[in-house]
C-alpha cells in the first residue's frame, strides 16, 4: 500500500511593486483628475493672458505720457516686457500649485498609500516632479507664445518685435522653462515643509519678498544678492537680451535657478527617506 505524498500548496505570488512607468501614469492621473489642479492651471492661463493684454494695452495707450526711461526699457527688450507683464501674477498660481501637488497628500494622508506601494520612497518624488514639471512646461510654452502674439499685436509700431529677431524665440520658450522650474522649486519646498499654508508662504517669500529686501543692502552687495536669488535669476531666461544692469546672462540665470531647485529637491529627498509620513 503506497502512501500518497501531499503536494505543498503553492505560495501566493508576491505583489509586484509598481515600476517607474506606472508611477508616472499614477501621478498623471492625479494631476488631471484633481479639480483644484485643473482650475489652478486654468487660472494661470486666464491671469497670464489677461494681464499681458491689460498691462501692454495700458502702456501703449499711455505711451506719450510714459517716462522716457521706461519707454527705452520697453524698446530695448519688448519680448521681456510682454512676457513679464503676464508672469508677474501668473507665476503665483504655479507657486501655489507646486506646493499643493505634494503638501495636500500629506494633509489628506494619501502619501502613506503611495509610500506603502513604493517602500524605496524616492521614485515617488521623482515621478511627481517629472510629471508636474512636464505639464507646467508644456502649458507654460503655450501660454508664452499666446502672450507674445497678443503683446506684439498690441504694442504695434511702438516697439516692433518678431519671433525671428535674435533671442526672441529662446525667450518665449524660456517662459515655459521658467514656469516649469518655478513649479519644481515650489514642489520641493512643499515636500520639505509638508504643510500647505507654510509651503505657499515660503515660496511666495522667495519669489516676491526677498528680492525687494535684497536691494536694500548697501552698495553692490544688494545687487549681487538680488541677482542670485532664485526667481530673479530664473526670469532672465524670458528676456531676449541681457540688460545693462543684469549681472548674469539668461542661461547663467536659469542655471542658478536650477541649482537652487536641485539643492531643495535633494533636501526633500533626504527628508523623505528619514522622516515618517
Amino acid at each position: 500500500m503506497t502512501t500518497a505524498t501531499a503536494t505543498p500548496a503553492a505560495e501566493p505570488a508576491a505583489h509586484p511593486r509598481p515600476g517607474f512607468g506606472r508611477l508616472l501614469l499614477s501621478e498623471w492621473t492625479k494631476i488631471r483628475t484633481v479639480r483644484s489642479t485643473l482650475w489652478t492651471l486654468i487660472l494661470l492661463v486666464v491671469v497670464d493672458l489677461g494681464f499681458t493684454a491689460l498691462l501692454v494695452g495700458v502702456t501703449v495707450a499711455q505711451w506719450d505720457n510714459t517716462n522716457p526711461a521706461d519707454r527705452a526699457s520697453v524698446v530695448a527688450d519688448p519680448t521681456g516686457f510682454i512676457l513679464g507683464s503676464g508672469f508677474f501674477l501668473g507665476q503665483l498660481t504655479i507657486c501655489v500649485l507646486g506646493v499643493l501637488v505634494i503638501a495636500s497628500e500629506y494633509s489628506t494622508g494619501m502619501i502613506r498609500a503611495s509610500l506603502l506601494a513604493v517602500p524605496k520612497r524616492l521614485p515617488v518624488l521623482w515621478a511627481k516632479a517629472l510629471v508636474f514639471g512636464a505639464v507646467v512646461f508644456v502649458l507654460g510654452v503655450v501660454v508664452s507664445f499666446v502672450s507674445f502674439f497678443i503683446g506684439s499685436a498690441l504694442i504695434g509700431d511702438k516697439a516692433e518685435v518678431s519671433l525671428s529677431d535674435e533671442g526672441v524665440l529662446r525667450a518665449v520658450i524660456g517662459g515655459g522653462l521658467y514656469l516649469a522650474m518655478l513649479g519644481l522649486f515650489a514642489l520641493a519646498i512643499g515636500a520639505i515643509v509638508r504643510h500647505t499654508a507654510g509651503g505657499i508662504t515660503g515660496v511666495i517669500g522667495f519669489v516676491l519678498v526677498l528680492t525687494p529686501l535684497a536691494t536694500l543692502l548697501p552698495g553692490s552687495i544688494g545687487d549681487h544678492v538680488s541677482a542670485y536669488l532664485p526667481s530673479q535669476a530664473g526670469q532672465l531666461i524670458a528676456k531676449s537680451t541681457q540688460g545693462e544692469n543684469d549681472l548674469l546672462t539668461p542661461w547663467q540665470g536659469y542655471g542658478v535657478f536650477a541649482l537652487w531647485t536641485g539643492v531643495l529637491l535633494a533636501i526633500a529627498a533626504v527628508l523623505l527617506k528619514r522622516r515618517d509620513a
